[in-house]
């Protein structure tokens, strides 16, 4: 397909705010979308970096819907918050971010987390294994979330970071060895929680070895914006994950 052609095809817009210190799901989005040549992405970014969130169990609501609301200028089929903090703040701090971007950027909304709670319950998963770069008191913190809304833990392997930009310095040798010693509590699902944290490039590699579905937290809102703007997103099931077979 040829520049000009690809420019023409574009269909539909995806906004996505992600926080600013993350340097990963600019790359995954634009990876995963060359299989999706109609869906055109835009970024926005709201202040989280370093290792003090000032906003531990909310969102910074200012710089947040300021960025939805310049995203909405450009009149996005979809907007996504591609942020894993609402592990952290819980599902009702979730709906009301939902609200509000909706509010905010004028169109429909969707959030990491409930495009993961939507995948993990059509596969029927409710033992989970986490794979993640956090510190153990933020992972004990989203374990107690995700076991509030119907999800057991049963195992982890957390990297013990805490700066937010070193998150996607991780090595994919290094996650792929955390991943394979999850398995082996035999979960219904591994999740890659943090959208800061390239996991996304083992999940395909690591459910071909294991059988266990590997969702990231950064691919998986792509996969429900794409049912939401009504693109299928089957194609990225290859190299992304069987979650987009679903």
């Amino acid at each position: 397909m040829s520049q000009a052609t690809a420019f023409e095809a574009h269909k539909h817009f995806l906004a996505t705010v992600t926080p600013s210190g993350n340097t990963v799901v600019e790359r995954a989005t634009l990876a995963l979308l060359r299989d999706f040549p109609s869906v055109s992405p835009h970024f926005s970014r709201s202040p989280v970096f370093g290792a003090t969130d000032p906003y531990p169990d909310a969102y910074d609501w200012t710089h947040m819907l300021r960025a939805a609301e310049l995203l909405g200028h450009a009149r996005p089929g979809v907007v996504v918050w591609n942020g894993s903090k609402g592990g952290s703040v819980g599902i009702a701090v979730e709906r009301e971010l939902r609200t509000r971007l909706e509010a905010s950027a004028k169109c429909p909304a969707t959030t990491s987390l409930f495009a993961t709670v939507e995948a993990l319950g059509l596969l029927g998963a409710k033992r989970l294994a986490f794979v993640t770069p956090y510190g153990d008191a933020y992972q004990a913190k989203v374990e107690k979330n995700f076991a509030e809304i119907g999800f057991a833990t049963v195992a982890r392997e957390n990297s013990r970071m805490a700066d937010n930009l070193s998150y996607a310095s991780v090595p994919l040798a290094e996650i792929r060895a955390m991943a394979r010693k999850a398995a082996a509590a035999k979960p219904d699902a591994i999740l890659g929680w943090c959208t800061n944290y390239p996991s996304a490039w083992v999940a395909g590699e690591i459910e071909a070895e294991t059988g266990i579905p590997f969702l990231d937290a950064t691919t998986i809102v792509l996969w429900q914006a794409l049912k939401m703007l009504g693109v299928d997103p089957t194609p990225a099931a290859r190299d992304w994950g069987r979650v987009f077979a679903l």
